[in-house]
């Protein structure tokens, strides 16, 4: 329970319901069997979160809304609420293999994200989907062997002044345990963001997994920067055994790692001060088509070197991932945008010269590993989408483009293209495009998309781009036509019980 803390977020000025739930008492008796103590197979969390996690982990799937709602009523806040659903699947769902099942935890900050900028009245809906998710996994995690997190072996923790070193030295050789117990004396010893710089080159070195590794670090981040650092040990521990995942292959990256760490030393020391160049974007989205990874990072070298923005490069990898999304969508596209998203956010987060080198050169030369997995026979370009469709003014403007998007992906994405170059609303269309993944959504991709396409449009380098980011997601956004999903029926049914 989360008393002693205050309502906080919007549940401070949400009326909250006194709406009668049906197993009220059967409600009461699950929060008094979870005073049970944690087994020693299992890493403690916080003492001000552990029960939170507890009754996540303990209240059957069928019963967990009516659970959840009892807590908010009871003066659990939202971001407790947050915290412990991350770390009920930070200490319950193996991080191996890095995507599937593991969803559970890297799909939170994407509702989050997409949470935050919706009605009050249907801005739990997010949490509630993903606790039926955690309770999906969970169970599925069961069904493999039951995998938990365990506690760290303290008499192995490294001191302050070699944790650091001694954590680079361990992943650099696919050390399992000797990371474990490193990551946990570098939490303990230095702050966030240094503690992070290791973790973030070590993410972008591997695109195994079609690149889950980024975005699991990525989210990680994001995620504790709302819950708390202070919940960060046992959020990196699970991390740091997600990235020495090798997947069954050899212990070494998947992707140009070694040639861009070479590229990396080539670029010179005011690399960020370069001009912002469109044409260089358009060029750099020709490369990308055809070029393989240690050529396509090696152009991208080129065009640093001659002056070019960093920015303007990154317009072109998000280009380039979204148009791959309309040759072929599915999960390989999907994975172009996301970890892509990812990656622009490690640029933008580490405080690292050669963290952020290697960042956006991998991002390049990745793209044409998911460019070959596709294979697509398609040579739309993203570019070359018209911009003269007629669409009508007014309110009805961006029904009409999801009602497009389920009869005619082309159509609507040209059709988006129009309206926002026209001066259309960005915001009315990413609050209907938002309000479909809360009712139609199906799965954790259609949150982590989402999510991070809509990101990706707002803060690209020449917002002359954003329109065509926003058509190309037309080719994977829940349509209109889709019916709603009838979990997310019940959540509603549930957050009125909350929100009044």
């Amino acid at each position: 329970m989360d008393r002693g803390f205050p309502r906080r977020d919007f549940l401070r000025s949400a009326a909250v319901g006194g709406a009668a739930i049906a197993g009220w008492e059967r409600l009461g008796e699950l929060a008094r069997a979870d005073d049970a103590k944690v087994g020693p197979e299992m890493v403690r969390l916080r003492p001000e979160i552990e029960p939170v996690v507890r009754w996540i982990e303990a209240t059957p799937r069928e019963e967990v809304f009516e659970r959840a709602v009892a807590e908010l009523n009871d003066g659990l806040s939202y971001k407790h609420l947050l915290a412990g659903l991350f770390l009920a699947g930070v200490r319950n769902i193996q991080p191996r293999p890095v995507g599937f099942k593991f969803h559970a935890v890297m799909v939170i900050n994407s509702a989050h994200y997409l949470a935050q900028s919706a009605p009050v009245s249907e801005r739990l809906l997010p949490l509630f989907w993903a606790l039926d998710n955690f309770k999906d996994s969970q169970a599925q995690d069961v069904k493999e062997g039951d995998w938990a997190l365990g506690p760290v072996d303290e008499s192995k923790v490294p001191p302050p002044s070699r944790a650091k070193a001694d954590f680079v030295r361990a992943m650099d050789a696919w050390d399992v345990d000797a990371a474990d117990v490193a990551v946990a004396g570098l939490c303990r010893s230095a702050g966030a963001a240094e503690a992070m710089e290791p973790l973030w080159h070590m993410a972008a070195r591997d695109q195994r997994d079609i690149g889950h590794k980024a975005i699991f670090a990525a989210q990680a981040w994001r995620t504790l920067q709302a819950i708390g650092w202070e919940n960060a040990e046992p959020v990196l521990r699970s991390l740091a055994y997600a990235l020495l995942d090798q997947g069954g292959g050899a212990p070494r990256p998947i992707g140009p790692y070694e040639a861009n760490l070479e590229n990396a030393r080539k670029i010179g020391a005011e690399w960020q001060a370069g001009r912002h160049d469109p044409a260089a974007t358009t060029s750099l989205l020709a490369t990308l088509r055809e070029a393989d990874p240690e050529a396509a990072s090696a152009e991208a070298v080129k065009l640093l070197a001659a002056g070019v923005s960093p920015g303007s490069i990154w317009d072109a990898v998000l280009l380039s991932s979204s148009e791959l999304m309309m040759r072929n969508p599915g999960i390989i596209a999907l994975h172009a945008t996301t970890t892509a998203n990812a990656l622009h956010f490690m640029f933008r987060a580490s405080g690292d010269d050669s963290n952020r080198k290697l960042a956006l050169l991998q991002a390049v030369g990745w793209i044409p590993l998911y460019r070959e997995r596709i294979k697509s026979p398609d040579a739309v370009a993203i570019d070359a989408i018209p911009d003269d469709a007629e669409v009508p003014a007014g309110p009805e403007a961006v029904e009409r483009l999801f009602d497009a998007a389920g009869r005619d992906r082309a159509r609507a994405a040209a059709e988006t293209v129009a309206y926002l170059s026209g001066g259309g609303s960005m915001r009315a269309l990413f609050d209907l495009g938002s309000k479909m993944i809360f009712r139609k959504g199906t799965n954790s991709h259609d949150y982590k998309y989402g999510a991070a396409i809509w990101e990706e449009a707002l803060t690209t380098t020449d917002p002359k781009w954003a329109p065509r980011l926003v058509a190309a997601a037309m080719y994977n956004l829940p349509p209109a036509q889709r019916a709603d999903s009838p979990l997310m029926r019940r959540a509603r049914e549930a957050v009125a019980a909350v929100v009044g």
